[in-house]
């Protein structure tokens, strides 16, 4: 769901409210060397027994958006794991379809290199079609509100 934070930049939260929930923040965008194609963001997943977050670097998003964007598109399902990473590799991301119409993503957290200390990993589900479209959507916002 997207949001905004004091300074009105967007934010995209997403999680489950389960028993257990684990929910994801995707805040802070930022272009750190100006017009350079670099864009950092920080994830942060906050839960019951956990509560962390990292700085993920991209370019330009590293193409986020449209990897879930052609998840919404296949909406009728897939076979397999599809996969995306972040330039560095401290966001990673599977998707799953899943009988009954649910995409399953597992989102990977990680320590930033070198000392890449911990791994954290977390399930979102969310319904195929308009839901992931809708998901896809407010992330490009997000990704797109810093300007290039």
């Amino acid at each position: 769901m997207i949001e905004f934070d004091d300074t009105g930049r967007p934010a995209v939260r997403v999680g489950d409210p389960g028993p257990r929930p684990v929910r994801l923040l995707f805040c802070e965008p930022t272009r750190p060397f100006g017009d350079d194609p670099i864009l950092d963001f920080l994830v942060k997943a906050h839960g019951e027994w956990v509560s962390i977050e990292t700085l993920v670097r991209t370019l330009h998003g590293d193409g986020l958006h449209t990897f879930l964007s052609s998840l919404a598109e296949d909406f009728r399902g897939w076979e397999g794991a599809r996969t995306w990473r972040s330039l560095e590799h401290d966001l990673t991301l599977s998707a799953e379809h899943r009988p009954g119409g649910y995409v399953h993503l597992t989102w990977g957290i990680h320590d930033r290199p070198p000392s890449e200390a911990w791994h954290f990993e977390t399930t979102t589900v969310h319904a195929a079609g308009e839901e992931m479209r809708n998901f896809a959507a407010e992330i490009h916002m997000f990704l797109m509100s810093v300007a290039q």
